[in-house]
């Protein structure tokens, strides 16, 4: 299926193609054929002709992510529907007929700029399809949010980790959806024929309990405390949160207590549970190179020397973390980011590994994907 992604370096569109992508790593995990044929479009692809032509050429599916919010006013207005316009020509023109999911937002129906803006854009794109799903969604959060950028969640991460306390309405209130949940809405909408409004409710929270949730998060963590993840939510929020702290927060040395008999560490904390699994690796040997959606996961080497390496989903930028068990320091994956660990040493490496859920064969969430590509 050729389904195009717009706005796919944003917040929804880096998390729909980085599913997408996955769906298509689990196939070649399995020798099948990739079931989808993914077209990331960006900002300056709309200003070029053959660009968008050949991108919505066969076109299955558009998930339409692009958008303005942030100008000034009468940008905003004119923009959206310029944008669902130019989209709509480019289809027809090449005789497509996609359906279109559009990320429409619940201040649509607000008599404001931009509220006027994204609903207009709804119309034109629903008047040149027959298939057509309204996505109506409230505040989004997820791992690479940007700060100060009309995301209140990314902005307190960043907040506290900055040590500054934000400036927090006593009376405001959000309602959050996972960028994640929000683009699999999106997917699933195509692959099940879903058309008319989908608006997933989310979880409501004051802003007031949302900074002090993730202060706790930070402030245990920074004590090598996991909170309970047994909530999805909370999961979700804590991963939104760990994102924000590559790659600078890592390694993370851990306090050794030696003595004449030897030495005692803390390898794991927390977590409402999980699963420890203890390897060995020969040198020259890597292991790892796939990267999950939900599931936090922590390596530590205890034995011997590794780079562990890290890139971001359908990026080309690479972390290298060099670790010994001489001075255990953990390393968490972030979610989302491919990951691998090397044996860089001349004997067997000794390394743990954790994870917060007991590890589900029907539902590994584990992708196959080189971190060096």
């Amino acid at each position: 299926m050729r389904i195009v992604i717009t706005g796919a370096k944003g917040l929804i569109g880096w998390h729909a193609h980085a599913r997408l992508h996955a769906a298509n790593c689990a196939a070649r995990f399995r020798n099948e054929p990739e079931p989808f044929d993914i077209v990331p479009l960006g900002h300056a692809d709309f200003d070029d002709d053959p660009t968008l032509a050949s991108a919505l050429a066969g076109a299955q599916a558009v998930l339409h992510f692009a958008g303005v919010n942030r100008a000034a006013d009468d940008v905003v207005e004119a923009a959206n529907p310029a944008i669902a316009s130019r989209l709509a020509e480019a289809w027809t023109a090449g005789g497509a007929s996609p359906h279109v999911v559009y990320a429409n937002s619940t201040h649509a129906g607000s008599d404001t700029p931009y509220g006027r803006s994204k609903h207009r854009a709804a119309e034109i794109l629903n008047a040149a399809t027959d298939r057509f799903t309204d996505l109506v969604l409230p505040h989004i959060f997820g791992e690479d949010a940007r700060p100060d950028y009309n995301n209140v969640t990314a902005t307190l991460i960043a907040r506290i980790l900055a040590s500054e306390m934000p400036e927090i309405n006593p009376d405001g209130q959000v309602q959050l959806v996972h960028a994640g949940a929000a683009a699999q809405c999106a997917i699933d909408a195509v692959l099940e024929g879903t058309t008319g409004q989908v608006a997933p409710q989310g979880r409501r929270v004051p802003v007031p309990e949302l900074y002090r949730k993730l202060l706790d998060f930070h402030l245990g963590y920074q004590r090598n405390i996991y909170p309970d993840l047994s909530d999805p939510f909370d999961r979700d929020l804590f991963n939104a949160y760990r994102a924000a702290t590559y790659p600078d927060g890592w390694p993370r040395p851990l306090e050794l207590n030696t003595d004449p008999r030897g030495t005692l560490f803390e390898a794991v904390k927390g977590g409402g549970g999980g699963q420890t699994f203890l390897s060995t690796t020969r040198p020259g040997i890597t292991r790892g190179d796939h990267f999950h959606l939900t599931k936090v996961e922590r390596f530590l080497v205890v034995q011997g020397e590794a780079v562990i390496r890290i890139r971001k989903v359908l990026s080309d930028e690479i972390w290298e973390f060099n670790v010994t068990g001489t001075a255990p320091a953990p390393v968490d994956m972030p979610t989302l980011h491919t990951h691998s660990i090397e044996n860089t040493g001349d004997t067997d490496l000794l390394t743990l590994f954790w994870t917060h859920d007991l590890f589900d064969p029907a539902n590994p969430d584990t992708f196959a994907d080189k971190a060096l590509k």
